[in-house]
């Protein structure tokens, strides 16, 4: 049996191209769960959702889903930037007057409170980023939807307009 050494630049060499993968390998990884920021996740019906406006016009949004307490809690914080067409779906699992913050939220956001039915009872615009004042619901609702600010102004959403998803069980009528 031959024992091979490498010098010190060989070794150095190596290690630097396996360092390099691993890190490749994990900004791969990561990047589905880092969504709104470019080349993220590839979505899927439940990663995807529509608003509905009165006048018919439907816009449609990559999501993540905040569904759990740890998600939730940690919600768009940290990101740096979000996509135009991107946001966050909070899911409380049953009609609740919420409170948000901007804690620790470096972009400016709408915040779009969701009856059950999928109907939007409120919408709070242009949030300040970094805020620790709380952003109330006002109204019971199931579901908060977040995306950059200036999205609902410009898509011409409105409170009555709809968001469909499969979370989300219209009532009939």
């Amino acid at each position: 049996m031959k024992l091979v050494f490498m010098g010190r630049r060989a070794a150095l060499a190596v290690i630097t191209a396996v360092l390099i993968a691993g890190m490749a390998a994990i900004g791969y990884l990561l990047s589905g769960s880092i969504g709104g920021i470019a080349g993220a996740e590839q979505a899927t019906d439940a990663h995807r959702l529509a608003i509905v406006t009165a006048s018919g016009a439907r816009h449609n949004f990559r999501i993540e889903i905040a569904a759990d307490d740890d998600k939730r809690a940690e919600g768009l914080m940290y990101r740096a930037k979000l996509d135009p067409d991107y946001g966050m779906l909070f899911d409380f699992k049953r009609e609740q007057t919420v409170y948000f913050w901007m804690k620790n939220t470096y972009v400016s956001l709408d915040m779009i409170f969701v009856r059950a039915d999928g109907t939007i009872a409120k919408i709070a615009e242009n949030t300040t980023p970094l805020s620790e004042a709380t952003v109330p619901s006002e109204f019971p609702v199931r579901f908060v939807f977040e995306v950059m600010a200036g999205t609902t102004k410009r898509l011409g959403v409105k409170a009555g307009d709809k968001l469909v998803h499969p979370l989300i069980k219209p009532t009939a009528g």
